[in-house]
């Protein structure tokens, strides 16, 4: 389990806090208007973005003290950070070794996890080739070769079109299950929260004001996640 207790950021503009419980096997999606602290959120768990006070815990082990690169997990964002010049082999392999120096057992999974994404045939190929559906799956395939058991998406699909978005999306629920990963993606599209994660959580203002199953999104408690959903 991930545990956020009373994460804190100070800024001169706001004052963000954070408290959440994300299970392993599980999707919780994030959902909120811009601004409200999403991606911050993220960054903060991830170790990009500073924390002031708090708690953020993995099976009861203490993150906070630890560099992003020591922390379990990986990060995939709306731009997927692909190497242009690399081929789509490099750019998944550079996850388990960034020198590229890799074993068999390594060549192994980069391959397998290429299979399992959809794109073994592009092994060979570069980034610009690519649609933006399978510059995405890479980017994925990347997270998942390096076998973390928490995976951090800020709207990795939100600027693919509907169709290949929810193509993506149910790719995501497949690994998640399989894996047994705990995942956090942030998104503003409130039908892919509903389409795919277990939980979701409500951002507005600095706080997650409303937390729970998908049911959340059709009877919302607060004013705030009403007027979101446009209610």
């Amino acid at each position: 389990m991930l545990e956020l207790d009373e994460l804190r950021s100070r800024y001169p503009e706001q004052e963000l806090c954070f408290s959440l419980r994300a299970e392993a096997g599980e999707i919780t999606a994030l959902i909120g208007p811009s601004g409200a602290g999403k991606s911050t959120l993220l960054a903060m768990v991830a170790g990009f973005a500073r924390v002031d006070s708090g708690q953020l815990h993995l099976d009861n082990r203490d993150l906070l003290p630890l560099a992003p690169a020591q922390r379990p997990m990986t990060t995939l964002f709306q731009d997927n950070n692909l190497f242009w010049h690399m081929t789509v082999y490099q750019n998944i392999a550079i996850g388990l070794s960034p020198a590229l120096r890799l074993t068999a057992a390594q060549r192994a999974e980069v391959e397998q996890v290429a299979r399992q994404v959809g794109i073994a045939a592009l092994l060979q190929r570069k980034p610009a080739s690519l649609s933006g559906g399978q510059q995405q799956r890479v980017g994925l395939a990347r997270c998942l070769v390096r076998q973390t058991p928490v995976l951090l998406l800020d709207e990795p699909f939100s600027a693919l079109d509907p169709a290949l978005r929810f193509e993506l999306l149910a790719l995501l629920r497949e690994q998640t299950d399989r894996l047994g990963l705990t995942v956090l993606l942030v998104t503003h599209h409130p039908d892919e929260a509903a389409r795919v994660a277990n939980r979701i959580a409500f951002v507005y203002d600095g706080r997650i004001i409303e937390q729970g199953d998908r049911g959340l999104l059709s009877a919302p408690h607060t004013q705030a996640l009403r007027d979101y959903l446009g209610r």
